[in-house]
């Protein structure tokens, strides 16, 4: 960079600098590579098709190959069916860093701006404090839980809730004193029962029914479905597929009819179902069965470069950084806080390291020539957030008399 232009670094802006960097140079970089996908296609008694396929073929010939020798006359015979039950526990309450997440992938709302507009939720009283790092609540906020969830759900924006929520049942995975910080979890106060939400600008009430939906999904009971997993042989070649059946819908029936209310919504890709007919429920099969086969199709497909990062990604990625390298006695891991992330994104794109790039529904982060060419001059152990913990980790001993700031600087 020119000597006129001031490019500050720091031990939390630099490693997140080069965790973009690294990510723009691996998509550059990125050499797409073809490979092939075999699909079966069985007959059943009741006209309908079900597909199953194998595993990919990274040379088409041995993809056609394998397609030649599956013949109209083959018959598929059921090698192995395992079956299991599934129960997925409801989501943790929000920290700041969940809630910048979600608003960032339902709304498009850059980190900040997520934060100002829950920090004037908080100042109506309408949500508790906002930056906080802890997903839980203690036993005494738990006790008053029910009546604001009787409150909530009986406001005409929540009432479509009521009916998928047992309230003489309330989930308590989010109840742990232990894992509460400085602040708990973000709530919805009691004012809300007492709210005009048509009042508020429409950011407060996009965040703040998010909120309060967070409650409801995080009390409700578990998500239950079966799951099947079946091998099947043609022709000598292995083919498998999966199927489910949700047993009880629990948390997700509230999470899903907020998504089928939002526009663009993006998919449910934990509950999304195999590309089946059916819903994606499996006929009923038992090992050893054999079954007519209908036809079998070749299809080419590409592999993706790893994507850009985008706000909510980013985040995820400063909450886990060198998490598995840190050391154990580490007070704070990753990079950054709740209360600090927003601020350092917006510090990266104010000083021209970072741009924000719309690519059809996503904002993607792009770093400039700028940003690259000095996470290309700077020495790698600063780039690591691993030096970040270790700082840390000694200024946590100074606070404590263990250290003195003489050493420390002395190091530095």
């Amino acid at each position: 960079a020119s000597g006129s232009v001031n490019n500050s670094i720091g031990r939390v802006q630099t490693p997140t600098l080069a965790m973009i960097c690294a990510r723009f140079k691996e998509n550059r970089n990125f050499v797409s590579t073809p490979y092939w996908q075999l699909h079966i296609v069985l007959k059943r008694d009741n006209g309908h098709r079900q597909f199953i396929h194998t595993k990919e073929f990274k040379d088409k010939n041995m993809a056609e190959a394998a397609y030649k020798s599956i013949t109209p006359g083959s018959v598929v015979t059921i090698t192995k069916v395992k079956r299991g039950k599934i129960f997925q526990q409801a989501p943790l309450l929000y920290d700041l860093t969940a809630l910048q997440k979600d608003c960032n992938i339902h709304y498009d709302l850059p980190v900040d701006k997520t934060l100002a507009i829950t920090q004037s939720l908080y100042e109506k009283k309408l949500v508790s404090y906002p930056r906080t790092g802890s997903r839980y609540i203690p036993q005494d906020v738990m006790a008053h839980i029910p009546v604001l969830l009787e409150k909530i759900t009986a406001m005409p924006e929540f009432r479509e809730y009521r009916r998928s929520l047992d309230l003489s049942a309330l989930n308590t995975r989010s109840v742990d004193a232990a894992k509460v910080t400085d602040h708990h979890a973000v709530i919805p106060t009691r004012n809300l029962q007492n709210a005009d939400l048509s009042g508020l600008p429409v950011g407060e009430r996009m965040i703040l029914e998010l909120v309060a939906l967070r409650l409801l999904c995080a009390v409700a009971e578990p998500h239950t479905y079966s799951e099947t997993a079946v091998t099947v042989e043609c022709a000598g070649a292995a083919f498998t597929t999966k199927g489910k059946t949700v047993k009880r819908p629990g948390w997700r029936a509230l999470d899903a009819a907020y998504r089928a209310a939002l526009k663009n919504a993006e998919p449910d890709k934990e509950t999304e179902d195999k590309a089946l007919p059916d819903g994606g429920r499996l006929p009923e099969l038992s090992e050893g069965q054999t079954l007519p086969l209908s036809g079998a199709t070749v299809k080419e497909g590409k592999t993706s470069p790893p994507k850009h990062f985008t706000e909510d990604t980013l985040l995820s990625a400063m909450e886990t950084a060198g998490k598995d390298d840190m050391p154990e006695d580490a007070e704070r891991q990753g990079l950054g806080t709740p209360a600090t992330r927003a601020g350092i994104l917006e510090k990266l794109v104010s000083t021209g390291f970072l741009e924000r790039k719309k690519s059809k529904k996503a904002v993607q982060l792009m770093p400039s020539k700028d940003a690259v060419s000095l996470i290309t001059v700077l020495p790698e152990q600063l780039q690591s957030p691993l030096l970040t913990a270790e700082w840390e980790h000694r200024l946590s001993e100074i606070e404590r008399g263990e250290l003195s700031p003489e050493d420390f600087m002395g190091g530095i």
